[in-house]
């Protein structure tokens, strides 16, 4: 089955594809799609969904979309949906990393969650699923992998933060991983 993952984000679609073994998952660059789409919701599960109708009648091609935020205790659950944008209207992980890091250096609480929403648009139907890892937000970079706040957090049970972590650890325990593995079981079912 040919599914498209809406997102122009290739460490996102590289992430998938290699937990979506199973099926053939292209982005929007594979089908043409070169615009930014809006994500003018206010909750993760608001964006996911607005992507993936925005794909699904634009495109008319089985798809889904994620939302991601990064969710921090002590600051009310900032960044949130703004997570990508946190430090403003550019999608700039250092800039982001370093408003947060500044944001709670008079916290001793660095407890963090990300959470991640998935939409499925499948046959005109709309199915979402939910994908969280706890964790907390350390004071230094550590590592080379993932991308986003990845270098900054450490999930829960873990000493490794998501940046120092392989590729198939990381996937198998975060909260992408959670949101596809719901999603895999559903696509299995229907198939």
């Amino acid at each position: 089955m040919k599914i498209c993952f809406a997102t122009h984000n290739e460490n996102k679609l590289k992430e998938i594809n290699q937990i979506l073994r199973d099926f053939e998952i292209v982005g929007l660059n594979d089908i043409g799609c070169t615009e930014e789409i809006p994500e003018t919701g206010s909750t993760l599960d608001e964006n996911s969904k607005i992507k993936a109708d925005f794909v699904a009648e634009k495109y008319n091609i089985p798809c889904f979309a994620d939302d991601t935020g990064l969710e921090v205790e002590v600051l009310n659950g900032e960044p949130g949906v703004y997570s990508a944008r946190y430090a403003g209207g550019e999608r700039d992980n250092q800039a982001n990393i370093n408003l947060l890091l500044k944001n709670l250096e008079t916290h001793s609480n660095r407890s963090a969650r990300f959470r991640t929403v998935i939409t499925l648009i499948l046959n005109g139907d709309s199915h979402q699923f939910e994908g969280i890892i706890n964790g907390r937000i350390i004071e230094e970079f550590r590592g080379e992998g993932g991308f986003g706040y990845d270098p900054i957090f450490i999930p829960d049970g873990h000493e490794q933060t998501f940046a120092e972590m392989s590729a198939e650890v990381k996937n198998s325990i975060s909260h992408r991983g959670r949101a596809v593995a719901k999603l895999v079981k559903y696509l299995e079912n229907k198939a």
